[in-house]
This record gives C-alpha cells, sequence and structure tokens, in this order.
C-alpha cells in the first residue's frame, strides 16, 4: 500500500461526478429563451385559431335559436289544432308548458318536458300573437345584447325568416 497520507482517497471522494455526467445536469431543462419562443408559439396560433373558434361559437347559438323557434312553430301547430286558436300574446309561450284558462280541449304539454327553453343567450323568447304584417304570431330571440335589432352575434333570430 501506498504511503501518502491518504490523499488518493480523499481525491476520490471529492472529484464529483465524470466530465460526461456534468455535462448531461449542466444542460437538463430548458432556457428561459426556450420558454418564451414557445410561449410566442402558442400565443401565434391562438391569434390565428381563436377567432374561428368564436366565430363558430356565434355560428352555433344562432343555428340553435333558429331550431328552438322551429320547435316552437310545430308545437304552436299542434296547439292551434287541439284549441282551434294560437295563444294570446298575454298566455304566450307558456300556454305550450301549461294548459291556459278556458281552453277546452289542450292535450299537451306540447314542449318536450313540460318547461320551456330559454334562448341559447339566455333569455326569454319574444311572443307575440297576433303577429306583425297579418302573421299569425311571431316568435324572436333578442340575440346576444336581449335588445331589439342589432348585428353580428347581438342580431335577432325570428321566425319569420328563415
Amino acid at each position: 500500500m501506498p504511503s501518502n497520507g491518504g490523499n488518493e482517497m480523499v481525491k476520490a471522494a471529492h472529484s464529483g461526478p465524470a466530465p460526461a455526467a456534468a455535462v448531461a445536469a449542466a444542460r437538463a431543462g430548458f432556457t428561459l429563451v426556450e420558454m418564451l419562443v414557445v410561449l410566442v408559439i402558442i400565443g401565434l396560433i391562438m391569434g390565428l385559431v381563436g377567432p374561428r373558434v368564436l366565430n363558430y361559437l356565434t355560428d352555433a347559438r344562432e343555428k340553435t335559436a333558429r331550431l328552438q323557434i322551429e320547435s316552437f312553430s310545430n308545437a304552436l301547430d299542434l296547439f292551434y289544432i287541439d284549441a282551434g286558436r294560437y295563444p294570446t300574446s298575454a298566455e304566450g309561450l307558456g300556454a305550450l308548458a301549461q294548459r291556459p284558462p278556458g281552453v277546452d280541449v289542450w292535450n299537451g304539454p306540447y314542449v318536450k318536458g313540460g318547461t320551456l327553453p330559454r334562448d341559447p343567450w339566455v333569455n326569454a323568447y319574444v311572443y307575440r300573437s297576433p303577429g306583425q304584417q297579418g302573421r299569425s304570431y311571431d316568435i324572436v330571440s333578442l340575440g346576444a345584447d336581449g335588445r331589439d335589432g342589432g348585428e353580428g352575434s347581438n342580431a335577432d333570430v325570428n321566425s319569420w325568416s328563415r
């Protein structure tokens, strides 16, 4: 056994990892620049894809309102066949879910589940009977803003324009 005072053992204990392992440990993880590049790419993708997704959502809500209005129209026709008239404006669409006073023949509820759905923007549908311009009735969803008129997602959806 060489006698150099045990310096070799001390050197081996304090020399640390091998050079290849040291390089691998230094490269582990991501740099700030790499993370920023990824965030910029994600931002660009969202900037391009986001508006299209929101446009599809707006179109889907309008289509849902049109389908619900069409369903109300069918239910109103069944009410008319049974009662001989459409519900009055005072009775409203509620006459499709509960028998209104003074109606002898009522085979309802004429809407599924016996409750009236709200429009896709969570507003109540507007019902008028008689309708404007000689129509028997009008059904209107006031759109996202809940007010008459509007453009885009705020536009009204009604029973007389398809």
